[in-house]
């Protein structure tokens, strides 16, 4: 295949991405991986050895679920205005969903902390106890929350910036 024909079927790709909901959704995918590698690497560091697990676990910073709906957010404000219904509706899908990682689901890690001793003292009594441990990293701290909406909006404008540079050259 010719240069010419790649370019030309990349930038009709490309085209076919810029400014459409396809945008959107590569944005806020990229914005979850990215974030999901980002928590392993901090947690990497945190611990002094690999956490493979935060790859594909909730909690932990930066929040994945705050980087990927507020990219979503911040996609649909780039492309159909930041005054635009579905900007508006965006955002307050996205501030739910930080609202509940930052208190609801923060709040369930730490009672499931707190059920975890209980049932740990209880056992020492009742050793026939067959009690399953509760997840604990739940929710988030609001630092990882807020790092996490960062991240989305660093990574929608830059798929939003790249696209449309690839559409200029």
């Amino acid at each position: 295949m010719s240069i010419i024909f790649i370019k030309f079927v990349l930038m009709n790709f490309v085209h076919s991405i810029y400014n459409t909901g396809l945008e959107v959704l590569i944005a806020l995918t990229l914005a979850n991986i990215t974030a999901q590698i980002l928590k392993m690497f901090f947690s990497s560091i945190k611990h002094r050895s690999p956490q493979y697990k935060m790859a594909v676990s909730t909690g932990g910073m930066p929040s994945s679920h705050s980087a990927t709906i507020v990219a979503m957010a911040c996609s649909v404000g780039l492309i159909d205005g930041f005054s635009s219904t579905n900007f508006a509706l965006a955002l307050c899908v996205a501030i739910i969903v930080m609202y509940d990682a930052a208190g609801i689901r923060r709040s369930a890690s730490k009672q499931a902390v707190v059920l975890n001793e209980m049932t740990k003292a209880l056992i020492k009594h009742i050793p026939t106890l067959n009690v399953k441990k509760l997840k604990e990293l739940l929710g988030h701290s609001p630092l990882e929350v807020f790092a996490g909406a960062i991240w989305g909006i660093v990574v929608s404008v830059s798929a939003h910036w790249i696209l449309n540079y690839l559409l200029q050259g």
